[in-house]
C-alpha cells in the first residue's frame, strides 16, 4: 500500500493553501470537527479498507494497492 499526493500539482498547492486557511480542517467539508481534519476520517477509513484503491473525498492524496 501506498500513499500519494495527486499527480495534479495546481490541485495540490490549491487545497494545501485551502488547508493553511481552514487550520488543517479539509476544504471540502461543511464541518470543522477532527473527523474533517486532513487526513480525514473517511479517507483513513478507506485506507484500513485492503480493497480500496483511489482518491480521498477532496483528490489531495491517491491510495494505491
Amino acid at each position: 500500500m501506498q500513499i500519494t499526493l495527486n499527480e495534479n500539482k495546481k490541485l495540490v498547492e490549491t487545497l494545501q493553501n485551502k488547508l493553511k486557511e481552514n487550520g488543517g480542517y479539509c476544504p471540502c467539508k461543511l464541518e470543522k470537527t477532527e473527523d474533517t481534519k486532513c487526513m480525514c476520517k473517511e479517507f483513513k477509513e478507506q485506507i484500513n479498507n485492503p480493497n480500496f484503491e483511489g482518491f480521498c473525498h477532496c483528490r489531495l492524496y491517491l491510495k494505491i494497492k
